[in-house]
């Protein structure tokens, strides 16, 4: 019934979680930090690009089910600094410009020190 869902092509796990977790239709995406895949590299200082690199990970978690971006329903963004709002913002309207998904975004201390968060709900066909 749950299928655990893995991918090279977005960051390993960093603690006992799983990068997605399948079960039915409803796919669960672990909250993604702003970690290049292919280097392990970690971005930091330029809130755009963290935020480009987050989606591009989730994207790439949603895909290996066969599923797309207009498959997410729900996110939730972890800021650790809400003036960073409205640039988080613009950069995430760019993977969802039409039917967004219902989202919700919470500014909180996060682990490794990165300045933002997301984690994505999808449901696919």
């Amino acid at each position: 019934m749950k299928r655990v869902i893995k991918t090279d092509k977005a960051p390993k796990p960093i603690g006992p979680y799983s990068q997605g977790i399948l079960v039915g239709k409803l796919l669960f995406i672990s909250g993604q930090i702003p970690v290049v895949p292919e280097t392990g590299e970690l971005i930091k200082g330029d809130i755009e690009r963290e935020t480009e690199q987050i989606l591009k990970n989730i994207k790439a978690i949603v895909e290996e089910t066969g599923g797309g971006m207009d498959n997410i329903v729900k996110t939730t963004i972890y800021i650790t600094d809400v003036g960073n709002f409205s640039k988080v913002n613009e950069t995430y309207g760019k993977f969802f410009q039409k039917e967004p998904p219902a989202r919700a975004t919470v500014v909180s201390n996060l682990p490794k020190g990165v300045d933002i968060e997301i984690e994505a709900i999808a449901v696919l066909e």
